[in-house]
Parts: structure tokens; sequence; C-alpha cells
């Protein structure tokens, strides 16, 4: 793998940066692999990296029906948190944060990952209570958050000028978590698939898969591809939106709903605000980007979909919102929109487990799955190398379902 560094790119522009090595090879499909990951956005390049890092298997083909990193890891909001309520989740995220800081270095590719702060807008005591339950959850496993007056969140956030004292929701106070950050989600999918392509594995994009294929024993044997049959004894299934539309195919039902989740993008602008604002009591949150644009997100389509475009209404419900408290924002023109289909299980955390079909993986449900990509990729690595769950994702399991041991997660959305 060439090593990008100050040098590298000062050799390069020599020759007008045509002599830089390809990311990553484009090899013809064998007709068979070790593993078979399906989908090459952040979940599934994730764990074929640490496939090949962490455990040695290398002979492992990433198959998507686009492009690499097309889907739900070029259409989100790039936030990067832990600040979640059960004892689960928490650790789970932590993690993922950790390796996330140290990303850059380890796939020596820049992710300008941003320790921006996240700071909660609370306008109700209930939802303080709701908080300040999760900070006392989150001091146990060493992720930060404290709670902080009203006048301090005006002065973190200087554009909040609505919210005041005789507005419809004042604002009673707010809440800091200093280890939210944000970074390159394109970067993300990049960084890991050119350092999992020099240890061997194979990148395959347009190669969709229709349908995954059982053996006479019942346990998984390989994909069926539009180009072909490719064998494997383990399959990944790491399809955001998708996952019933496979996993289907071999009768397999899974306890997932699609939905949209729709993000938009406003004209860039001078430096107004440096950390992550979120109010999950009206429903809307934003960052600003390096280049000015205030990258803003709200909740879900009320219903099943897959669109991947926005709905008008759920663009006014969160514009309407955010003018409550930052009524400057009207003059704000958009710049452009996209929306990303997501599955979601009933009680908003993750599957990540072996299935009833043996050899067959899944990761999916996941609300806001950018922030759990590092993790989310070597717990699941670490299932398939070993046979068994890592302990960050073995509460994770599918299995929960049927004994109804939910992890009812409320720390996954800005939905009301």
């Amino acid at each position: 793998m060439q090593k990008y560094s100050i040098f590298s790119l000062a050799k390069n522009a020599m020759s007008g940066h045509t002599k830089w090595q390809k990311a990553w090879r484009k090899p013809t499909l064998k007709n068979e692999y070790d593993v078979v990951i399906i989908g090459a956005g952040g979940h599934g390049l994730a764990t074929a990296y640490y496939l090949a890092k962490e455990f040695g298997i290398t002979n492992v083909a990433v198959l998507d029906r686009g492009w690499l990193g097309g889907g739900n890891v070029a259409r989100n909001t790039v936030t990067v948190r832990s600040n979640y309520i059960r004892d689960q989740s928490i650790p789970f995220y932590v993690k993922s944060v950790e390796l996330y800081e140290g990303l850059t270095r380890d796939l020596n590719f820049n992710m300008m990952h941003s320790k921006r702060t996240m700071i909660d807008v609370v306008l109700n005591y209930p939802k303080m209570r709701e908080l300040r339950r999760r900070q006392l959850a989150m001091d146990i496993y060493g992720s930060t958050y404290e709670k902080i007056t009203t006048e301090k969140v005006r002065e973190l956030i200087p554009p909040l000028t609505g919210g005041g004292p005789n507005a419809r929701l004042p604002i009673i106070g707010g809440m800091v978590h200093t280890d939210a950050g944000v970074n390159r989600h394109d970067a993300v999918a990049w960084g890991y698939a050119r350092a999992a392509d020099s240890m061997g594995v194979e990148m395959h994009e347009q190669t969709g898969v229709i349908s995954l294929i059982k053996g006479q024993d019942g346990a998984i044997s390989g994909v069926e591809t539009v180009k072909g049959i490719v064998k494997a004894k383990k399959v990944v299934v790491a399809v955001s939106g998708h996952t019933t539309t496979l996993t289907e195919t071999v009768g397999l039902r899974l306890p997932l709903r699609t939905m949209n989740l729709t993000a938009f993008v406003s004209e860039p602008v001078k430096p107004l605000v440096d950390v992550i604002v979120n109010c999950s009591d009206l429903g809307f949150y934003f960052s600003q980007s390096d280049k000015g644009e205030l990258v803003i997100g709200g909740g879900p389509d009320s219903g099943q979909s897959f669109r991947r475009d926005i709905k008008q209404h759920v663009f006014e419900d969160t514009v309407g919102a955010m003018l409550e408290l930052f009524p400057s924002f009207k003059k704000l023109k958009l710049l452009r929109q996209w929306g990303g289909h997501l599955d979601i299980t009933p009680d908003a955390s993750p599957i990540m487990d072996e299935t009833d079909i043996a050899g067959l993986f899944v990761t999916a449900g996941w609300w806001g799955g950018y922030k759990a990509i590092p993790a989310g990729g070597l717990t699941m690595a670490h299932h398939v190398a070993k046979n068994e769950p890592h302990n960050l994702m073995a509460p994770f399991s599918v299995k929960r379902f049927k004994n109804l041991a939910y992890i009812m997660e409320t720390g996954t959305t800005t939905a009301r």
C-alpha cells in the first residue's frame, strides 16, 4: 500500500499527480472465497479490514450492487458519539469513538476527524431527568456527559437566540458530550477499502447479489450474483435497508422494518457554530462543516419506506423546529438534500449475530450506524473468525427477540 505523507504528495506533484498508485484493485471475481461480505459500505468494509488485520483472513470478497461507499455511508450526517443509556450500548460506542479517533493513523488516510463536542438543548424537565440518568450510566463506562445552564448553552451556541422565557418551549438547560465529533464519511469507506485491499481482500463493485444460497445441510453455501454463483462457507449481510430483501431468499425472517431517514445541507456561510447541536425535544440536530454548510438532520419518515430522497413534510417539520431556536437561519438557502433507507428493530438497537442458518451473519438494525462502523466491523470480524460473539456485540443477538429481552435504546434518535 502506497504511503500517504507530505513527502509522497510533494513527489507526485512533480508528475502532475498522474503516478499515484490506485487505491484498490479491480480483480476478476473468483468462484469461491472463505468469506463473502455483501455491502461495500462502512460496516461491510470495516468487517473485511478487521478480518484481514486482526485474524489474517484475506480470502474475502466484498460485493456491492453499486459503487464502493455509495450507500448509507455516504448518506448521513457524520456524527460520532457515545451518549447512550443502556449498559449494553455505552461500552460498544465508547469503543467505536476510540477507534475513530485513531483511524487516520491506523489506515494512513486523512479522516479529518474533528472532536467537536455535542450539546443537547433541553426544553422540558422530563427530558432533563432522562439525560441526567443517561449521564450517570455513561459515567460508569468513561463516556463524558455534563449538565450545563441555559446561559452556558447560549454561550457555547452563539446563534441560539430563540427559546427565551416567553417562547412556546423555553430552554431550561443542556447537556455537553465532549467525546462527540465529526469526520469525512467518504474517507472512512475509502480508507477501510484501501487498507483491506492491501492485505488481499477483493472489492467487487457493480456485482449485485440476487439471492443467498443454502447447501443440502441447511448451512449457507454461497450467493448468486449478477455475474454468477460465488461459493463461500461464511456470508456476512451488511446492506442497511435491504437486509430482509436478501435474508428472505433463504426463508429467514428478521424483526426489521425499513424506513427513510433524511438530511439536508444549507449554503455555505461564515463560521457560526463549532459544536454539534441536538434538540430531541423538537426533533432536529445540526453541525457546521469545514466548508461552512449547515448539515441538518431530523426524524425519520413515519412509515416504512425505501425512498432515497426527502419528503416535503419531513423537511418542513425539521426546518420549522430548528427555526424556533434559530430564527436567523430562515435566511439560509437549501443547497442539497438526500435520504437513506435503514432497517430498524423493535427496540432501536442493532442485530449483530450469526443467524439460524449456519455461516450466515447479519449486521443490521442500525439507526445512525455511522458512529458504530469501527466497533461494528471489529466485533463482527471477531464473530466470523472465532465462531463466537465478541463480548461487546454479544448482547445484540437476534435471539433476544425470542424471549423479549429488548435493549430499548432511547439514545439513538431525535424523534419525539
